[in-house]
């Protein structure tokens, strides 16, 4: 018996090329330009399957798409849209799509996705309730790459699945973790984030199992691990490529058993999380050198995202910059645009730091910069590290400052075969800058801690307390 498939997309142009494919893969086609036609097709028990657009004449095609699974729960509904956003993905999923498509689409994708829709059978879980996201989801870009993230997480939602999240550092793997974790299964619990290049080697077991009284010297009482803490939640192990082997064979037990020890302990504790990852490193290439265990990777490599670098996705370069403008305006920042060819210079960048570098460039030129419309030649200034206009409001050869020293420490880390060295060299070269670049920042923003807060990307309680901790007289009368 031949399929009938109910299509809804003001466009008339996608209309047409729809009927067309579709009737040429054997299916007979119904087309409409606005969503009541749809509803009244379907309300007659009409179709087999939906194809519908988001933004229609009449009603938003997601706004539909509860009711049509309120009277019609075995159908199914494919969401096309022009709003390549990531909230679009997860409303569609949320609402009860099959499947959501960014336009434009490869129309053989769309009809292997209408055969896969009409021939895989129903799970119980698609039928769940879920609850609605709200419109400040973290990922920004409407990029080939960023569509095919957005649809991965829509899909992982309903599910617990362990997540490997690769990438260079600064793309935004811990946006993608807590993305998975606050639109997912277990958005009600907490999310534990862990960064395995941050902790001694000798205290990592008992910062992920926790300890109990006496296990080692100075554990004058039990302390609870991030697993403990992350109990019905998420636990975000980053930069798992720093993970010691000792401390990987415990996490293989982990996953393999679902339970866990603390150091010292001799109880098994039934472990409730949900694994999420993530490397800056390679870590095919830590296997063969023999410093990750394979058996992890294919446990930990469930699901694996790759998060591109922003060389890779340089369309998505305006929007990211209006939002953190905006972002900036938000917080007490001026307001501030950004006009066409300095846009274009914005683009050309290569952006060894990614999005963080991005975020944190904007955010300079909207705390130091006087201009309301941001031009070229203050861009072309922090991007080559040089001196700014005059009239920025700080001392003019050391606004440069903080993307200089960036590039440099950059240099340096590119040295090292293995990408960031580890952690106590990077400590120690951090330890060694502090101090002068605080002294600096301050000495360029006139002793406003406000700014040099922005600048140095640091949160203004943070940086207050290390001016106390590292003895840094601020010139008096300034904040």
């Amino acid at each position: 018996m031949t399929s009938t498939i109910l299509v809804a997309d003001d466009d008339r142009g996608i209309r047409t090329v729809l009927t067309q494919a579709l009737g040429r893969a054997g299916y007979e086609v119904r087309t409409t330009g606005n969503a009541s036609t749809l509803w009244r097709w379907v309300s007659d028990g009409e179709g087999d399957l939906v194809i519908t657009d988001v933004v229609m004449p009449d009603e938003n095609g997601l706004d539909l798409l509860p009711r049509i699974k309120k009277i019609r729960p075995e159908m199914r509904i494919i969401v096309m849209s022009a709003q390549n956003t990531l909230l679009t993905a997860v409303k569609a999923a949320q609402r009860g799509a099959f499947e959501y498509l960014p336009k434009p689409f490869d129309i053989r994708e769309l009809v292997n996705v209408v055969q896969r829709a009409l021939t895989t059978p129903r799970s119980p879980a698609a039928d769940e309730a879920v609850e609605e996201a709200d419109d400040n989801l973290p990922l920004i870009g409407r990029s080939a790459a960023m569509q095919e993230i957005y649809r991965t997480l829509a899909r992982l939602m309903g599910t617990d699945l362990t997540v490997m999240i690769t990438g260079e550092s600064g793309t935004g793997k811990e946006l993608v973790a807590r993305a998975l974790h606050d639109y997912g299964k277990r958005r009600n619990g907490p999310f534990v984030a862990i960064n395995m290049a941050a902790i001694p080697r000798e205290l990592i077991e008992s910062e992920l199992f926790g300890h109990e009284k006496g296990a080692f010297t100075g554990a004058t009482q039990r302390a609870a691990g991030r697993f403990e803490q992350a109990e019905g939640g998420t636990l975000f192990l980053d930069e798992i490529g720093d993970m010691p082997p000792e401390a990987q064979t415990r996490l293989l037990r982990v996953l393999q058993e679902g339970e866990y020890t603390t150091v010292g302990g001799r109880t098994p504790i039934r472990a409730n999380v949900r694994i999420v990852a993530a490397t800056h490193r390679d870590l095919t290439q830590l296997i063969r050198q023999g410093l990750f265990r394979e058996d992890l990777f294919y446990r930990l490599n469930v699901v694996p995202i790759r998060l591109p670098p922003l060389r890779e996705r340089t369309e998505d370069i305006p929007e990211l910059v209006r939002h953190f403008l905006s972002q900036a305006a938000s917080e007490g920042l001026p307001a501030k645009t950004m006009d066409s060819l300095a846009m274009d210079r914005m683009r050309r960048h290569r952006w060894p730091g990614n999005v963080r570098e991005l975020e944190n460039l904007v955010r300079r030129l909207a705390a130091l910069y006087s201009q309301e419309v941001i031009g070229i030649e203050v861009v072309e200034a922090e991007l080559s590290g040089g001196a700014s206009p005059a009239d920025s409001g700080a001392v003019p050869e050391n606004e440069g400052l903080s993307a200089t020293v960036e590039r440099h420490l950059r240099d340096y880390f590119a040295a090292h075969a293995d990408g960031l060295p580890a952690a106590g060299v990077y400590d120690r070269v951090l330890r060694e800058i502090e101090r002068p670049l605080i002294t600096l920042t301050l000495e360029a923003t006139r002793g406003n801690q406000i700014k040099a807060a922005q600048v140095l990307g640091l949160n203004r309680n943070t940086l207050r307390k290390k001016i106390k901790d590292l003895d840094i007289q601020v010139v008096r009368g300034l904040k």
